[in-house]
């Protein structure tokens, strides 16, 4: 039996599949219907995961300027925050990463798929007692495609041209035919709010398995049990308290502790000695994160593609997976794909370090002196060690790095798609088209690298509205490579997600879609006294 169908065995003794849809899932997996059928049963008889307890994370990201609008959530704490509490219509499955239902049950697409259905669930109450409605989600998903939303979805969202109810259904109309929709519709911002969020967007009131009970921003956030949560499949524990830790070594030493139950973001260099301790287990998934450099485009002097060239020749990636990551992950190639993704451009070729070729754009290019890239440890975990890694390597090409080491409090606003080259990190993405779209569109507010180019934007558009696979997997391959040769994306290695837990923690759940079980953590695991 693999982690996947371990997870639909968990979900069946939960009480959150029937049978039909465990079958269903567990034979596309691979396990034939007599051993599925009795997986099934075995599973239904089993004891239901222990509830009750106060589960503690101590996770980075947290800053003082978090706002609890989902259309504004940026760090990995409030990510975490917003799963606790809020519900999208649409979820992704944690091994596949295909679309499965959350508050839309169902969905059906026009033949073109230009016109999209979603049945919305009926029954399903707010924190405050309001049944859900199809005027929230209606509303929600207005507010997140308003252009003066800044919502981190916008440009997710930028082809849906018309919103509407037709009775209890949810209808999308869009400029031009998108496979894709639905896994669109699991973005962490996109939180279905009471009226949208328009009254209140900062209220914290949605239709997730806990209710916010506290909030002091990037220090921590206390959440109590929704006895009305309309699932049975998660949010075990009575109570949850997120505590903001962007000290690594904090971090280490709560969980070791045992002030906390789970820390995110262990720096590989820590694995070692962490196993060493026995009560506490290492969570290692593999995904679709990556760690960046990123070069704004329109800024000098990296508005040189000569310059951007000279910097990823100089990014010596073999050695940045080795010593950064410890191994937990994979090169990059400076595009923001790997294989986990459909339709993955295969056969590109893979840009290694060369210092040589380096010095010889660095010279066409024309500039000189030094090249400031500012850095932080919440950027991603050795960010920094990162950063004087990369200085020494571009050292050998004659580029001179100044690196700056900034405070990890306010990081996410002050330098992150502020300042013209720094370090960052992606968890990825359900899919290309929403990868691209998010960061990649010359519209998108989180174009971190400002990449604008009409060519890119207008094939993106092209490959969403192709439903021939071979055509759309070509355009991919082009888009990646405009990307990798003329972007400002200097990416060395794709991440596994490596966190860890107290051997109380049961039920992790890894998953694919993203790092801390795609954000689901708190709610998806249990405590073992």
């Amino acid at each position: 039996m693999n982690d996947y169908t371990k997870y639909l065995a968990s979900r069946v003794t939960a009480g959150g599949l029937n049978r039909r849809e465990f079958l269903g899932r567990a034979m596309a997996a691979g396990l034939t219907l007599a051993v599925a059928d009795k997986l099934f049963t075995e599973s239904a008889e089993a004891a239901e995961p222990k509830r009750g307890g106060h589960l503690k994370l101590g996770l980075e990201g947290g800053a003082a300027t978090d706002s609890k609008d989902p259309a504004k959530f940026l760090s990995q704490f409030m990510f975490c925050v917003g799963r606790c509490w809020g519900d999208m219509l649409v979820e992704s499955d944690p091994l596949t990463g295909a679309a499965v239902p959350s508050l839309a049950e169902s969905w059906e697409p026009s033949k073109d798929a230009a016109t999209w259905t979603f049945k919305i669930r009926k029954g399903v109450k707010f924190h405050n007692g309001k049944e859900l409605t199809i005027d929230d989600v209606v509303a929600t998903l207005k507010r997140h495609t308003d252009k003066k939303s800044e919502s981190g979805a916008l440009g997710v969202l930028g082809s849906i041209k018309d919103i509407k109810a037709d009775g209890g259904n949810l209808v999308l109309t869009l400029t031009e035919g998108n496979a894709d929709m639905p896994l669109l519709l699991t973005d962490y911002h996109l939180v279905i709010q009471p009226n949208g969020g328009n009254d209140d967007p900062l209220a914290s009131i949605g239709t997730g398995p806990y209710k916010l009970a506290s909030f002091e921003p990037g220090v921590r956030a206390t959440f109590e049990k929704n006895a009305d949560d309309w699932r049975s499949d998660r949010g075990y524990v009575d109570s949850i308290e997120i505590i903001g830790m962007n000290d690594a070594t904090a971090r280490i030493a709560a969980l070791s502790s045992g002030q906390v139950h789970y820390i995110n973001r262990v720096d590989p260099k820590t694995v070692d000695l962490l196993k060493r301790a026995p009560t506490v287990e290492i969570l290692s998934t593999s995904g679709r994160g990556h760690y960046v450099f990123i070069m704004h485009c329109d800024k000098a002097p990296f508005d040189n593609n000569d310059l951007r060239l000279a910097l990823k020749y100089a990014m010596d990636r073999e050695t940045m997976v080795k010593k950064i990551l410890g191994g937990y992950g994979k090169v990059g190639n400076d595009f923001p794909i790997n294989n986990t993704y459909a339709l993955f451009p295969e056969g590109i070729e893979q840009r290694a370090y060369d210092p040589d070729k380096a010095a010889f754009h660095y010279k066409k290019s024309g500039h000189s002196g030094s090249v400031l890239l500012r850095t932080s440890e919440v950027a991603f975990p050795g960010g920094v060690d990162a950063a004087v890694l990369y200085q020494e390597s571009c050292k050998k090409a004659g580029i001179e790095i100044e690196v700056k080491r900034e405070p990890g409090d306010g990081y996410w606003t002050n330098v992150w798609n502020v300042q013209p080259f720094s370090t960052s990190y992606w968890g990825g993405r359900p899919t290309q088209d929403q990868m691209y779209s998010t960061a990649y569109l010359s519209t998108a507010d989180w174009n971190d690298t400002r990449f604008k180019r009409p060519d890119f934007d207008k094939l993106l558009l092209e490959a969403r509205s192709e439903l021939d696979e071979t055509k759309r997997k070509d355009m991919y391959r082009t888009m990646a490579m405009m990307v990798r040769d003329e972007g400002g994306l200097i990416l060395p290695m794709f991440n596994d997600f490596v966190n860890a837990c107290s051997k109380q923690v049961k039920g992790y759940v890894h998953d694919i879609g993203n790092d801390m079980s795609n954000g689901y953590v708190a709610t998806r695991v249990w405590l073992d006294a």
